[in-house]
Order: C-alpha cells, then sequence, then structure tokens
C-alpha cells in the first residue's frame, strides 16, 4: 500500500467528487480514480456508494476514514519520536528558563552545582514562562527553571511534574530617585495621587505573581498601569529612565540600589517574596538530566 493512497481516500471523503478531490491532489481524475480502486484492490472491500450523488462513504468506508487519519497521524508523529529517543541518550541537558532567571540568578546556581558534581553540557532556551511551560509540557526541554508562588499555581502544579526548591527571590518596586535621592513615587493605600506602573504582560510568570499577591491592593494605591512589556530588563531600563514603579527581582536591581540609581517606591510590606524552583517531568529522563538531578536533590535537600 501506498500512504498517499490514504491522503486520497480522505480528500474523496471529505468532498465527495471526484473531479474535486483529484483537483485538490493535483493529479488528473483518472489517475485518481486509478489509485482509490488501487485501495479498494489492497483492502478487499469497496469503500465508497458511487451510486450516490456525492459519492458516499460504505459503513466500511467510514471505519477505515478513523483509520486512515490514526495512521498518517502516527507516521507524522514518528520523526518528533526518533528525535526523542535520540535526546534521550544524549549526555546534553535541555533548560528552559525565564528571562530574569537566565540573567541573574542561573549563572551562580550552575556555578555552585558545579562545584559539587561534574554538570555535562547544557542547551537553555529562555522566554516568557508561558512559553517555558508549553516546551515543558511539549517534552522539548528536561527542566524549567522559573519563580513561583503557591498562591500563583502554574500549568506545571500536577502530578505529571515534580519540582525542588532551589532558591528564593523577593521582587522588591523601584522607580527612579528625585534630585534628594528619594523615590519619585511612593506606594501608599491612601494615596492621592496615581502611581505609574510599568507592569508585565499577562504571558510573564512574574505578571502572574503580581496579579495573584498584589491584584487587590494596586487599585486601593491609586497604581495604574502606564507601560507593559513581559521582560523584566526592559521594565527595569524603563524604571531607570524614570517612568513609573516596577516590581524587579532583588538579584537584578541589587547594585543600582547600591548606587542610588533606583530607589525602593514603597516599605517592606509592598516586596514580594517568592520561591525559584526546578521543574521536571515525572517520567524518567536520560541518564545524565537524572543524574542532574539527583545532583541538585543532595543540594536542596531533597
Amino acid at each position: 500500500m501506498n500512504l498517499s493512497w490514504l491522503e486520497d481516500f480522505l480528500a474523496l471523503a471529505a468532498s465527495g467528487n471526484f473531479s474535486r478531490a483529484a483537483q485538490d491532489r493535483h493529479m488528473t481524475q483518472p489517475a485518481f480514480s486509478r489509485r482509490i480502486r488501487a485501495l479498494e484492490d489492497w483492502l478487499g472491500v469497496p469503500l465508497f456508494d458511487r451510486a450516490t450523488h456525492p459519492v458516499a462513504l460504505t459503513e466500511t468506508g467510514e471505519w477505515f476514514r478513523a483509520t486512515a487519519q490514526e495512521i498518517l497521524g502516527r507516521v507524522a508523529r514518528v520523526p518528533d519520536e526518533a528525535r526523542a529517543v535520540a535526546a534521550a541518550g544524549s549526555a546534553t541537558l535541555r533548560f528552559a528558563a525565564t528571562h530574569a532567571l537566565s540573567l541573574t540568578f542561573l549563572p551562580q546556581w550552575l556555578r555552585g552545582l558545579e562545584s559539587r558534581t561534574p554538570v555535562g553540557p547544557i542547551q537553555l532556551v529562555s522566554d516568557m514562562l508561558q512559553q517555558c511551560e508549553a516546551w515543558m509540557q511539549q517534552g522539548r526541554v528536561q527542566f524549567l527553571l522559573c519563580h513561583t508562588h503557591s498562591q500563583a499555581p502554574g500549568r506545571l502544579d500536577s502530578p505529571a511534574y515534580r519540582s525542588l526548591k532551589v532558591g528564593t527571590d523577593t521582587l522588591v518596586p523601584v522607580c527612579a530617585p528625585d534630585r534628594a535621592g528619594r523615590p519619585r513615587h511612593v506606594l501608599s493605600l491612601r494615596a492621592r495621587k496615581t502611581v505609574p506602573l510599568l507592569a508585565y504582560s499577562a504571558e510573564s510568570g512574574l505578571g502572574r505573581l503580581m496579579r495573584a499577591l498584589l491584584g487587590a491592593s494596586l487599585p486601593q494605591a491609586r497604581v495604574e498601569p502606564v507601560f507593559t512589556a513581559h521582560l523584566a530588563a526592559v521594565l527595569k531600563s524603563m524604571a531607570l529612565d524614570g517612568r513609573g514603579v516596577a516590581w524587579l527581582p532583588y538579584s537584578m536591581v541589587d547594585a543600582e540600589l547600591r548606587d542610588k540609581r533606583l530607589a525602593e517606591a514603597g516599605d517592606a510590606a509592598w516586596r514580594l517574596q517568592a520561591d525559584i524552583r526546578l521543574f521536571r517531568p515525572d517520567q524518567a529522563l536520560a541518564p545524565s538530566a537524572e543524574a542532574f538531578w539527583r545532583a541538585v536533590e543532595a543540594a536542596h535537600g531533597g
């Protein structure tokens, strides 16, 4: 059997017209009809009732439509499955990390692990949390590093995945200082003036935390978005430029706070505490990935 016969069959089943199906399959009608007949001869049963207009599937044809779709779908998945098999035997660790953590936490954390045990080659992809979660669910990465909080569950908070707490972080509301070194904007539940917010987009993991932990407080403090982006680095640049208040990881702004290029826009009550967790699928990984996970467990008391 030729696999293209299955595509011919599905085209005719969809249109019910030999001429139109032949055109869709880029061939003459006689040639198309011969291929349909060849498929029926191979199966030993008729698949179409040619006495009707449009032609209709026989009972066997109805059954075979689902079978043809399943076969073609299985064939389409073979390349991805072959690459997955090849990746499983590879020593390369496939990581996803959110932008903020890939710039700040990840390098130092890996250096600490490497002081305990050898860490093999790493392939890192960095993006918004929503995209990183999708990569994990699609099996394109073995590990995901991100900020988490119990009040802001994510797509990987399910029995299909495991995680370890590997660090903590604090989101600090910061803004540019005035000439006296004081914050240009001050957060208060009794605020009289509007506070311009440099906000995270809906796809951002840090934005997810902010909405869960501060959703009710921001309107009371008269905080209103004036600029939205998914990268913490972009919001940091806007804060340095005096455009408003941004909640940024302390590890990203500690130098600017020390140098007084940024100032905290509120007291400690406005800080947000978050965990940094490493996620992995609950299923068995390649030996190199399992060895890395054991090293992380040993380092963080998992």
